[in-house]
């Protein structure tokens, strides 16, 4: 058990830890979660060893492995990927070599009876032992084990590291950990490189994972799947919740509501025994009274209610210069790695306003494309019209790590901004939380989420009018994602967004851009229209399925693999009338969905009620049978009038060509 006893640590005025105590037991599942820059990564640098506190101490088990995933780290350029995977089994290579000297010496003896043949013996057994224990038998296997799970291709394994961006990086420094199989992995940020497919596995390993396992994450659904415990840092303060995120959410909101009553009732009540005090402290016959109050104010356990983090992003776009009708039209569009087909006779179009998400599994060409719109790479065939008067904002998906690591925060700011807004730049960077001394920081010692505060701060300082975002929520806390969200839903330019990230996405498009098979596949909507759509549960699924036929008639390819089944291209008029139209017919099915699920929920507390088995001697059995049965009703009544409504809007659809 790993055990962290009142520690401090403080960077110059500040405490990011003060007084902090808590254990970690083994086969512990933690999720650590706070604010960027709250110091989740510098309590696992702490645990790691990494260096030492202010005051108190961290007590780790002796022998015990501490494995640490940094979200910075290197690994050698000059060997192939499954080589540097390898060297996770120096431990037992080292184990290997021993085995070998002690085989070798037994052979070699003749003192069968003596004490020291049978230590050698002893010590043989042992080894062997241990070597099978740790996979020694099976050292290659599973390398290429986690390495298929972390997305490796079979031609990958003897490619150099050098060939990877970082990344891919990561994920060999991700597979070496799992490997090594520590007693206690610490792992800071480990889905902001992966793709989909590659955090499910993820998931799955460490569901079965024999050792402790904290996690840093901003993935709601990672931690709700990986962790059992969750630990906050606030302002300097660690809260232990034994639940994972959403109930931990739950249980936060109850916390400080139980406390804030707790400390008003006991204000109260000071104030209710020192006005007392005061009233009788002079009077002889009412002194003694007034004294034993005191004693008692001086026994009371005060209630005190910790500050909360209510500090945020301050975000808000330049206005959006005005363009021409049509934003972005793409024509016929290929793009090829090699004999590695990406893209294949894609046809896109934006007009002023639209909102597109990209999504689909990893691979299919969402970044490709997103970088040829923005001219940072070049198609391999077909056109791309970009309108009059666009300016386009690019946002790459490791925007954060291309930054000058030796510039600091004002430094990298003053680098692109224009000159009227040189004298700007602190008020700027105010809003994204860097205030004082803050922007004088090198970007090297920042966190990842402020790396991706300076990133996003950078786009405030130009006017465009076609924003391409391409992850942009990585790194970010869950609290910086809102805020980022509220400024692009005010943002009256066009809009792409690339993201893995269902609840960002909710209410943040009206298009949904479905990459599959080298081709794009249309949707009118938001993500929840979509994603009912396709009758998904969430966006895991979405990038993990594959279509089990060719596409069907609400599937509207936009990439011209067939006339028929092209979707009609509305005007700007029509668009609005339609988007206008949809909405209203959309917000009558969900209203009526909404009826459904309250019925439902009814229906399903009466049935708890009725299965007492005592239930039909109760006075009100009758009275609950009739309110069950008027419930069904009206259930029924729900469920025709959603057909109904469904009915209308898939017409409606088909009127314009667009179901």
């Amino acid at each position: 058990m790993i055990v962290i006893s009142n520690i401090d640590v403080k960077y110059g005025d500040r405490y990011v830890l003060k007084d902090v105590s808590t254990t970690i037991s083994p086969n512990a599942r933690v999720g650590l979660v706070g604010r960027n820059g709250a110091g989740k990564s510098t309590l696992l640098k702490l645990i790691a060893q990494e260096f030492s506190p202010d005051r108190g101490r961290i007590s780790i088990p002796p022998r015990a492995q501490v494995g640490f995933l940094h979200q910075d780290m290197t690994i050698p350029q000059h060997r192939t990927v499954l080589a540097e995977t390898m060297t996770a089994f120096d431990r037992l290579q080292d184990i290997d070599a021993e085995l070998q000297k002690v085989q070798e010496d037994i052979s070699t003896r003749i003192d069968y009876e003596s004490d020291d043949y049978s230590k050698q013996l002893q010590r043989l057994s042992d080894l062997t032992e241990q070597f099978q224990f740790l996979g020694g038998a099976t050292m290659n296997v599973d390398a290429e084990r986690v390495l298929s799970g972390l997305g490796f291709k079979p031609n990958d394994m003897e490619r150099k590291t050098s060939e990877f961006s970082g990344g891919w990086q990561m994920r060999i420094e991700l597979a070496k950990l799992l490997l090594q199989k520590p007693e206690y992995l610490l792992l800071d940020e480990p889905t902001n490189h992966l793709d989909i497919e590659s955090i499910m596995w993820l998931e799955q390993f460490l569901q079965t994972y024999e050792g402790a396992v904290i996690v840093i994450s901003h993935d709601k659904t990672f931690l709700d799947l990986v962790t059992k415990r969750t630990l906050e840092i606030e302002l300097g303060n660690l809260y232990d919740y034994k639940a994972n995120y959403s109930k931990f959410k739950i249980l936060q909101a109850e916390r400080r509501t139980k406390l804030e009553a707790t400390y008003k009732n006991q204000q109260k009540e000071i104030e209710q025994k020192e006005r007392l005090i005061e009233k009788f402290r002079a009077k002889k016959n009412k002194a003694k009274f007034a004294q034993s109050l005191i004693k008692e104010l001086d026994r009371m356990e005060l209630v005190e209610v910790e500050n909360e983090d209510k500090s945020s992003m301050n975000m808000r776009f330049l206005p959006a210069p005005r363009s021409g009708d049509i934003v972005l039209d793409i024509d016929a569009l290929d793009k090829s790695y090699g004999e590695i087909k990406v893209l294949q006779g894609v046809d896109f179009k934006m007009d002023r306003g639209d909102r597109v998400a990209f999504v689909g599994q990893n691979g299919q060409g969402k970044t490709t494309l997103s970088k040829i719109i923005a001219s940072k790479e070049s198609s391999s065939g077909g056109e791309v019209k970009v309108g009059h008067n666009v300016s386009i904002g690019y946002y790459a998906q490791n925007q954060a790590e291309t930054l000058d690591r030796n510039k600091t925060v004002l430094q990298t700011l003053e680098d692109v901004s224009p000159p009227e807004l040189r004298t700007k730049l602190r008020g700027i960077l105010g809003a994204f939380l860097f205030s004082g001394e803050d922007v004088e920081k090198k970007i090297s010692v920042l966190s990842g989420g402020e790396r991706a505060r300076v990133a996003l701060a950078s786009l405030l300082l130009h006017p465009y009018n076609l924003l391409i975002l391409d992850e942009p929520t990585n790194h970010l806390d869950m609290d910086s994602k809102e805020v980022l969200k509220t400024a692009l839903n005010n943002y009256d330019g066009s809009l792409i967004v690339v993201s893995h990230d269902r609840d960002f996405l909710v209410q943040l498009t009206d298009r949904v851009l479905e990459f599959r098979d080298h081709q794009l596949f249309n949707h009118l909507g938001d993500i929840k229209e979509y994603l009912r759509k396709r009758e998904l549960d969430n966006m895991r699924q979405v990038e993990l399925s594959k279509p089990k036929t060719k596409p069907s008639k609400e599937d509207t390819s936009v990439a011209a693999a067939a006339p028929a089944a092209k979707q009609r291209e509305l005007s700007s008029e029509e668009r609005k009338f339609f988007n206008k139209q949809m909405q209203a017919l959309q917000k009558k099915v969900k209203k009526a969905e909404s009826r459904i699920e309250k019925t439902e929920k009814s229906i399903a507390e009466l049935e708890q009620v009725m299965a007492v088995d005592d239930f039909y001697q109760t006075a009100e059995a009758q009275k609950t049978l009739d309110q069950y049965q008027s419930l069904k009703d009206t259930l029924d009544a729900a469920m025709d009038q959603w057909e109904l409504e469904q009915m209308e809007l898939e017409d409606f659809l088909q009127s314009y060509g667009q179901s």
